[in-house]
């Protein structure tokens, strides 16, 4: 008597593209949130952070016509052009840690973020971190399942044709 398994027709086959290979990225790097219209700014990568944060003043939540909550705030400056204002729609509102340990309540919104050649969605807190040295820090979260490795080490690794020893601190 033939079995469940002889019988059982074939399983379609997914084909897989060829994954990425790993890029490593240092401890600081420079990043773009387009979507933003925030480009080549520096960001510090914590992957003992959980989320991800922006340097933001002036946050303001409204209501859309459609009725989606939506945020307004100033960007950090970059000391080059960026816009005066940001607007987005708020992905989620909920507490967060901060760096001195407080749970403070923050906004957060979706936004694509460019490390070298590769864009991803990733969530981020809008929140004032005018006192740091960088205006993003980019935790845990936002790299996982993106191929991308931290070396603890090194700095400024993805900026092309630029030797990380002799490439100047952006956040200066």
């Amino acid at each position: 008597m033939p079995s469940d398994r002889d019988t059982a027709l074939p399983r379609k086959t997914r084909r897989k593209r060829p994954a990425k290979p790993p890029l490593t990225i240092g401890w600081r790097e420079v990043v773009s949130l387009p979507e933003l219209g925030l480009l080549d700014f520096a960001a510090k990568i914590d992957t003992g952070a959980r989320t991800t944060a922006l340097h933001a003043t002036e946050i303001t939540a409204y209501r859309q016509d459609d009725g989606e909550l939506w945020v307004q705030f100033r960007p950090p400056d970059l000391k080059h052009p960026a816009p005066d204002l940001c607007h987005a729609r708020v992905s989620d509102r909920r507490g967060v840690k901060n760096s001195g340990g407080s749970v403070e309540e923050r906004l957060f919104i979706r936004s694509r973020l460019m490390i070298e050649k590769r864009s991803f969605l990733v969530e981020i807190s809008l929140t004032d971190r005018g006192e740091l040295r960088y205006p993003m820090i980019i935790g845990r979260n936002a790299l996982r399942g993106h191929r991308l490795v931290v070396d603890c080490g090194h700095s400024w690794l993805t900026r092309p044709g630029v030797s990380s020893r002799t490439q100047k601190d952006p956040a200066k």
